[in-house]
């Protein structure tokens, strides 16, 4: 490590005077006891200004799937940089990028570009209501898909309707949204029941990475499967960091349900901004016929479909070796941190899907439902995460990790060795853990 957070902190105060809150993101402020400023990073690491390095497990919030600055990568945009950066016509990256999603991706029949994950899953829910004349929405408890006011929530519900996420959202966007706890069959086969044919769309991670990286219980997605298919509901899939993050063909192929529209984002592009709308022919062909508007400046921006399908194909390699690779680090990783902490006494928890997890502090275990993940010490967490920091490793505060086809197995031994003192420290200052 350097010389502690000084340039840090003054380049934030310097921000603050320019730039609302002082970061481009609210989630940035979560990091403590500064938001980090990079100077730059390469492969798992990342460099703060303070001249701080840091192995990286928060990989700009899940994008950085084959680690920071990969060369593949890098020549990829460079190349397109020269053929030029934004056209405003149609151009071979689009053909071929969709190309890959529609070969990977079970649901992908068809594509649509956009460039943020939020943009994405509007997309999704305007084909849904167009294409079903509907216009309830189910989403789940703790589920983030994006803060557009029509599904940004809080995670308290009011009676049987949605709160709006944060001040300034019109709360009458939420009007059709329907809340519904995860992993409750009994919840959705009653929602069915009471809204089934007024229900355009169910929207749902198939894994709930954003709260506790929870896995759909036994038979639950497959139930929801056959409930929307029974009612005319169209299913979407938000595997915005899911897709191509699990495998090339995201959750759905890992966990053989196909949904009818599915939202990518983050990793499809290794880092870019792009995100992408796939699914069925007949849902898809609203947007051919016009009767669903979907536009966009830099919608399939070539420098990010030159970026996605580098990224792809970096991936493709080997059958998906990097794929192999992540898995058997992150085992690695999450064993060495729960053998750490079961030394230590903790009630520590890690949920893993596959080269993505959530580390936290609960009483009760398994944590396999929101409402008990509501109920973890994020406070004492995210004190670990700030030690953690300081002693070379980025982590969200929140407990959620992401690994990289850059991580290497001295990376992760040497984040358990860190994880440990980190925990030792704490301790000795009187604190939690």
């Amino acid at each position: 490590m350097g010389s502690g957070f000084d340039v840090s902190r003054r380049m934030y105060e310097e921000s603050k005077q320019v730039l609302a809150a002082g970061v481009a993101s609210n989630l940035r402020l979560a990091m403590k006891p500064v938001p980090i400023f990079a100077e730059r990073a390469q492969g798992s690491k990342l460099f703060d200004v303070d001249g701080n390095a840091y192995i990286d497990y928060i990989l700009a919030y899940g994008p950085q799937i084959l680690g920071h600055a990969h060369p593949r990568f890098v020549e990829a945009v460079r190349r397109q940089a020269e053929r030029g950066q934004a056209f405003g016509t149609q151009h071979r990256g689009e053909i071929e990028l969709a190309r890959k999603i529609v070969q990977h991706v079970p649901s992908a029949e068809l594509v649509s570009f956009c460039s943020t994950g939020s943009e994405a899953v509007h997309v999704a829910l305007r084909l849904s209501r167009a294409f079903t004349g509907r216009k309830k929405i189910v989403k789940f408890e703790g589920q983030y898909h994006g803060w557009f006011d029509n599904v940004f929530t809080s995670p308290a519900t009011g009676g049987d309707g949605a709160v709006p996420g944060t001040a300034g959202q019109d709360p009458l966007a939420l009007s059709e949204l329907v809340p519904l706890p995860w992993n409750d069959v009994e919840a959705l086969e009653a929602c069915f029941r009471r809204y089934g044919e007024q229900l355009a769309a169910v929207v749902t991670e198939p894994i709930m990475c954003n709260s506790g990286c929870l896995p759909p219980l036994p038979g639950y997605l497959e139930r929801l499967r056959e409930l929307t298919a029974a009612h005319g509901t169209v299913l979407i899939f938000d595997e915005v960091i899911t897709g191509f993050r699990l495998g090339l063909g995201g959750a759905q192929a890992a966990l053989g349900v196909t949904p009818d529209l599915t939202t990518l984002g983050k990793a499809v592009a290794g880092g870019m901004p792009l995100s992408a709308v796939a699914g069925r022919s007949d849902i898809m062909e609203l947007i051919a016929d016009n009767r669903v508007t979907h536009m966009g400046t830099l919608n399939g921006n070539p420098l990010c479909t030159a970026a996605a399908v580098a990224t792809i194909e970096a991936l493709e390699e080997d059958g998906g070796a990097a794929y192999r690779r992540m898995e058997s680090l992150t085992v690695r990783l999450t064993d060495a941190l729960e053998e750490i902490a079961s030394r230590e006494g903790l009630p520590f928890i890690v949920n893993r899907c596959g080269p993505v997890f959530h580390t936290m502090f609960a009483e009760e275990r398994p944590v396999e439902r929101y409402e008990q993940f509501v109920r973890r010490d994020a406070a004492r967490f995210a004190a670990l995460a700030e030690r953690l920091l300081r002693e070379g490793v980025m982590v969200r505060p929140s407990g959620l990790w992401y690994l990289s086809a850059a991580h290497a197995e001295a990376d992760v031994d040497d984040t358990a060795h860190r994880f440990e003192r980190s925990v030792r420290k704490l301790k000795e200052a009187g604190g939690n853990p």
